[in-house]
């Protein structure tokens, strides 16, 4: 498969179906050597002059290690025909075994990072910023709820560099 680079003011997609309901990919690294992630959580948005995304990644997690080393990450999106893949990628570590090969996902080298051949749309980013969530800071208290092993997330804002999506 071939990916062509397109304009990001041509996209007509709802990140709250992309993220919150079909899911994505963070993966870093290279297509020889990388790490991949299952994520429900995150943004778009546009923040110092520059598109941008949100991503956040718990601290244990191997794909971490991966982005905190690299300037450059992918977000990779599949659609729903990949749930399957994409639940498998959530709940198994890189560090216990090659799950990436697992799935049958093919890395697709991009720049200087890497996607997958499967998806419909890769948006390779540069990291531009990163903190630790400060639970001290939670305006609600229930957002406590989604940490009861007190792991908090990463948060990672990082410019949207290009978007490729599949030629049909």
């Amino acid at each position: 498969m071939t990916f062509k680079s397109v304009r990001i003011n041509t996209l007509n997609m709802n990140p709250f179906t992309k993220i919150g309901k079909e899911w994505l990919l963070i993966t870093a690294g290279t297509a020889d050597n990388c790490n991949t992630m299952t994520a429900s959580w995150g943004g778009f948005g546009f923040l110092w002059n520059r598109n941008v995304a949100t991503i956040y990644i718990r601290p244990q997690r191997y794909t971490k290690t991966f982005v905190d080393t690299a300037d450059t990450f992918t977000l990779s999106f599949f659609g729903r025909d990949f749930r399957k893949e994409l639940t498998y990628l959530g709940h198994t570590s890189g560090r216990d075994e090659n799950k990436i090969a697992n799935t049958g996902l093919t890395p697709y080298q991009l720049e200087n990072t890497v996607g997958f051949e499967e998806a419909e749309m890769i948006f390779v980013m540069k990291k531009l910023y990163q903190a630790s969530i400060d639970p001290e800071k939670f305006l609600d208290p229930t957002i406590s709820e989604h940490y009861p092993e007190k792991d908090y997330h990463d948060m990672y804002i990082a410019e949207i560099v290009k978007v490729y999506v599949k030629e049909q």
